[in-house]
């Protein structure tokens, strides 16, 4: 018969002890900032909950690492294999809103913390999702440049990620005279990413994992 354990939700849904996994995790799927960890014990537990995530995680890894007895093995384990990635939430998300594709496409830049619109562009009459994606990445690059700040950038877009690492963008949109606008657009972020350095972090917002990016338009 399985031990008894006592799993921590420290940042969750609804924090507190729970004595189930599944009890656990019904409060920290699709939680990004969720923090939680198993215990073999209800004081523990207990312990740990009054203590804060922070403290509780810097005591077990300094168990790990000065002794390798069985439970602190298994602390460590389940503090490597319950806890899923988090995001980085003093960050920046960026997101595009269309409709249709190739469409009206606009975006927008939020604060990943507290969802606060930090830019945002008006409609662009004619575009395709992955080179609004591209520019409101260029947009948070430029922006971050100017504030002179390191702030990590999510997107959903491994397209658009991709084209701003590369420098380059990869699309069939015609350039004529019902695109010129975004094409405009486009040709000036790829002269800024050419002629400017960064050192953001631009990385895959994990939508299985935390839901939908905070500067999602809620038009899927």
């Amino acid at each position: 018969m399985a031990k008894q354990k006592y799993y921590v939700v420290w940042e969750g849904k609804v924090p507190g002890i729970y004595n189930t996994w599944a009890e656990c995790q019904a409060q920290t799927n699709g939680y990004p900032q969720a923090r939680f960890k198993a215990y073999e014990s209800e004081s523990e537990a207990k312990a740990a909950m009054a203590r804060g995530w922070k403290a509780s995680f810097v005591a077990a890894n300094a168990k790990g690492s000065t002794a390798g007895t069985a439970s602190a093995s298994r602390s460590k384990t389940a503090a490597s294999s319950g806890t899923p990635p988090q995001a980085d939430l003093d960050s920046l998300s960026v997101d595009v809103g269309s409709r249709g594709n190739p469409g009206i496409v606009e975006y927008k830049g939020v604060n990943t913390r507290t969802g606060e619109v930090v830019f945002q562009h008006p409609p662009i009459a004619k575009g395709t999702n992955n080179l609004g994606e591209f520019l409101a990445i260029v947009h948070a690059l430029a922006y971050l440049n100017k504030q002179g700040s390191s702030m990590t950038i999510y997107s959903d877009s491994v397209t658009a990620i991709s084209w701003v690492r590369k420098k380059e963008v990869a699309t069939n949109l015609p350039r004529d005279a019902s695109t010129e606008e975004i094409w405009t657009l486009v040709d000036r972020a790829l002269s800024w990413l050419r002629s400017h350095t960064y050192s953001n972090k631009i990385l895959k917002w994990d939508t299985k994992a935390w839901g939908e990016i905070k500067a999602d338009y809620g038009r899927k």
